[in-house]
């Protein structure tokens, strides 16, 4: 099967882009932003996978998007576990009804956001290492 890697690196480019500007939420303290800007890094990269081969990509849920992948390159657990952890950022850092008392702002803290930005890191990795014809 022919790689589509356009619609790879339209996708890949944009999880790039969203995981350098993580640091500067780090850095304002914004670290709920932070944790939801890694989540959406995760799911751009696994996303640009499963588009390069013409496959389904919808839905937020990395984890399920990631088991599409995983049929095409084998489990990993190390990312698996990367995406299992961003998949609890979705909705927690944005909306102010996820916890039962308080806002997102003051539940999340920066080593909160630098947990997420190592696993959106892992998964960068690993999509450079399963799709080098698009590199």
């Amino acid at each position: 099967m022919e790689l589509d890697c356009e619609e790879f690196h339209r996708w890949f480019d944009q999880a790039l882009y969203t995981y350098n500007l993580i640091d500067s939420d780090i850095n304002n303290k914004g670290y709920s932003w932070a944790c939801f800007k890694a989540q959406q890094c995760g799911e751009l990269a696994i996303k640009s996978i499963l588009l390069s081969f013409g496959k389904n990509a919808f839905g937020h849920g990395i984890l399920n998007l990631y088991n599409q992948v995983a049929e095409i390159f084998g489990p990993n657990m190390e990312i698996k576990n990367a995406i299992s952890y961003l998949d609890k950022l979705y909705i927690s850092p944005r909306y102010p009804d996820a916890f039962t008392e308080g806002s997102p702002w003051e539940h999340f803290t920066d080593n909160d956001a630098l947990l997420a930005k190592e696993s959106a890191a892992k998964i960068i990795s690993y999509v450079k290492e399963v799709m080098p014809n698009c590199q």
